[in-house]
């Protein structure tokens, strides 16, 4: 897909679900009462339905997505400024982070936010936050209109705690380049507001550690569950972005990959698997040859990329000898020696404050076989059919001061897709589904608690060119999970989360951004309901102007 390619150039998972996918039910309730002027916002919406251009203009709503706000506690805040500056180029912003005084040093959450504007022309690019080395965003930009857009991401980060409570160095970067032809500055504020009070000690590690320089961890001795958390992306304008639409050596495609476009994020403790995980199949703000798609609504996490987690508990007894001990991230599927995936790496430490070292064993460590199959056939509509997927079984227990806990984790990947095209790849199609089924059991201290995760992520789409040079994307994205939460057998909890995105553009190819005659509409509804609440909303637009927001369960 070479087109695809050319128009994106990035530089560059309890409420149960809250920690999976960023917002909860319990989040919801406040949502709700946050969005009691959304009939007003309808009724606005409707009326500019009468104002919608034929064609895109110089300016369009700005970006925002359907996703419910970050709940906030009726308690004393305090806020600081961790960076307020512009990116012109690919030098990153330092500077220093001092915690709030007036807010004491635990906080029941911690709220981040980024405000950003661009204006002129630019391209999608890729970002990230760092405090203290760890890395609490990444995320990434809206290509701008020409009179210039602003937009906002805000991130629960109360699991970094442990990092604010000290002062900090500070970096971020979003690559970009400002010439005569691409004009955007992107200029940004990144805060954190601190909520006075005292978080769940379950949901908020001890500490939260980065990789030695040479991927070596180290724990503390007491540590009784470790969870590492890995951002990974594919990125950098090259195959890698588009990773799902890669085709076997033997098939003329113009991104080829030896076996494929399965890809699985695998981490390895001292070269023995320790998790697997399918990766968020992203799509930029320049994705799918058409920007135009995404000029309002973003496709899912765009803006706000979620780390895989990985739950390394059974690790735990090995990790605690006091030595260093070496952390491998990979990307399986990668062709040797290609570049284009970033996975950087926090661990999540949780420690027994009644132990000086807590000792344990790991007991399972079974990996199934990778089976991984893509078949090309060819004819007047070239075809590439893939049927992938994994499975590993990792446990093991610690020793604790309340007792020995055991841990189990079963991870099951699974991807099929159908990858169509045409010769010189003016149709470019692709229907794919992946799922990540994820089941972590604890025994000890009470009765066995199991949270089982079940996450699909869905694509479905095609990028067609006519006779007239009208390019024309019609893509639909899914991003579901389902949780459930059992205590010794009987259900506790649950979530259920469906968020989709669908999108239809056209423009004409080879003309000045004046004559491309671009059209477009898009639409985003996020679900998310369980044993917590129930939030639920809709958006839609027409050549970049907002013609829905609606809200309500």
């Amino acid at each position: 897909m070479r087109n695809r390619i050319v128009m994106s150039m990035l530089a560059g998972a309890t409420l149960l679900a809250s920690t999976l996918l960023g917002a909860g039910p319990a989040q919801a309730a406040e949502a709700k009462a946050q969005l009691v002027g959304s009939k007003a916002q309808a009724a606005d919406a409707k009326v500019q339905v009468a104002d919608v251009p034929a064609e895109f203009g110089t300016d369009w709503h700005d970006p925002l997505t359907a996703a419910p706000p970050i709940a906030r506690p009726a308690t004393k805040s305090c806020q600081v400024t961790l960076a307020d500056t512009e990116f012109r180029d690919f030098t990153p912003y330092k500077g220093t982070y001092t915690p709030p005084k007036a807010c004491g040093d635990h906080w029941s959450k911690v709220v981040l936010r980024l405000d950003g504007t661009v204006k002129g022309r630019q391209y999608d690019r890729l970002g990230y936050l760092h405090v203290g080395g760890v890395e609490i965003l990444r995320t990434s930009t809206p290509e701008p209109s020409p009179d210039g857009i602003a937009w906002s991401v805000e991130k629960d980060v109360t699991r970094y705690s442990a990092t604010f409570r000290t002062a900090q160095d500070v970096e971020m970067l979003i690559g970009n380049v400002v010439d005569d032809t691409y004009t955007g500055v992107i200029g940004v504020k990144a805060t954190l507001t601190f909520y006075e009070g005292r978080p769940a000690a379950a949901q908020t590690p001890d500490r939260v550690i980065t990789l030695a320089a040479d991927s070596t961890l180290t724990t503390p001795r007491n540590t009784e569950r470790i969870v590492a958390e890995v951002y990974a992306t594919g990125s950098g304008g090259g195959c890698e972005e588009f990773w799902y639409l890669a085709v076997p050596d033997s098939a003329p495609y113009s991104c080829q990959a030896d076996k494929g476009p399965y890809r699985e994020v695998q981490i390895k403790v001292d070269g023995q698997l320790a998790g697997i995980a399918a990766p968020f199949p992203n799509v930029w703000t320049g994705g799918w040859s058409d920007p135009f798609l995404w000029y309002v609504i973003p496709g899912p996490r765009a803006f706000d990329v979620k780390p895989i987690e990985y739950d390394l508990t059974p690790f735990a007894g090995l990790l605690n000898d006091g030595r260093p001990h070496h952390i491998d991230v990979s990307v399986v599927g990668v062709p040797e020696g290609q570049s284009g995936w970033s996975a950087p790496v926090n661990v999540l430490v949780w420690q027994d404050a009644q132990r000086a070292h807590v000792t344990g064993k790991l007991t399972l460590d079974r990996a199934g076989e990778l089976a991984n199959s893509s078949t090309y056939t060819p004819g007047s509509e070239e075809r590439v059919d893939t049927d992938a997927g994994h499975r590993l079984t990792t446990a093991g227990y610690v020793d604790t001061s309340h007792g020995r806990v055991r841990t189990t984790v079963d991870r099951t990947l699974a991807n099929t897709s159908v990858h169509r095209w045409i010769d010189g790849e003016n149709m470019d199609g692709l229907d794919a589904t992946w799922t990540d089924d994820e089941s972590v059991t604890v025994d000890g201290r009470g009765p066995a608690r199991t949270t089982a995760t079940h996450r699909t992520y869905t694509m479905n789409g095609a990028t067609t060119i006519g006779t007239d040079d009208r390019l024309r994307t019609v893509l639909t994205l899914g991003d579901r999970a389902a949780v459930v939460d059992t205590r010794d057998g009987r259900r506790t909890g649950w979530s259920r989360l469906d968020d989709t995105y669908s999108g239809d553009a056209t423009y004409t190819l080879n003309v000045p951004r004046d004559q491309r005659h671009a059209v477009g509409t898009s639409s985003e509804r996020y679900r998310l309901y369980g044993s917590g609440g129930c939030y639920d909303r809709s958006l839609s637009t027409a050549q970049g102007v907002l013609t829905e927001d609606r809200s309500g369960c």
